[in-house]
């Protein structure tokens, strides 16, 4: 299901990282001693999303959330000349000399939209259905969280087909890669 995206996103396109991880309250007591924080800086594993405006996502586990390690991801992933729209993280400035588009909304003062289309609410959307999916399924382990975000990658692009392609094109998937 990882394989079925798009290798380069085009356009506009929404860029935004998030933070996986159980409920605060529902962590051993051991962890609530210790004492963290909410976004960044906290404990949680960091995922990493683009949203092109069409509606198609890509996201990735990733380990921080540093220029070095998003700004490479963003090169990979969106052609140089499109739209970035972001919020005001330090690791999304310098996109613009890298040859893009850069919009800014800035969260801190609750700017959600600048009114002129820039926003980031299509992947904010996508983070809210991925947290709710995943806490549906009750906790799972870190190492799997990559199988997880790959399948509600492919659940999210694929959400307004038809059940009978969605089964066909899975078992496009797996034909095409049987060992």
């Amino acid at each position: 299901m990882t394989k079925d995206i798009p290798e380069i996103f085009s356009g506009t396109v929404e860029v935004d990282e998030t933070y996986v991880g159980g409920q605060w309250k529902n962590k051993r007591k051991t962890i609530r001693d210790k004492g963290t924080k909410r976004g960044r800086g906290t404990k949680k594993q960091p995922v990493f999303g683009i949203l092109c405006r069409n509606g198609t996502v890509w996201a990735e586990v990733v380990d921080d959330v540093e220029a070095d390690t998003l700004q490479p991801l963003i090169s990979q992933k969106v052609s140089t000349g499109s739209v970035v729209c972001s919020d005001t993280w330090k690791a999304y400035t310098g996109i613009a000399a890298r040859g893009y588009v850069h919009r800014l909304v800035n969260h801190g003062e609750r700017q959600y939209s600048d009114g002129k289309g820039n926003h980031i609410n299509g992947l904010e959307g996508f983070w809210g259905y991925l947290k709710r999916k995943l806490a549906s399924k009750g906790g799972i382990r870190k190492e799997r969280l990559h199988l997880f975000l790959g399948e509600y990658v492919w659940r999210y692009n694929h959400r307004t087909s038809p059940e009978k392609i969605k089964m066909r094109k899975i078992i496009q998937l797996l034909e095409q890669f049987r060992c």
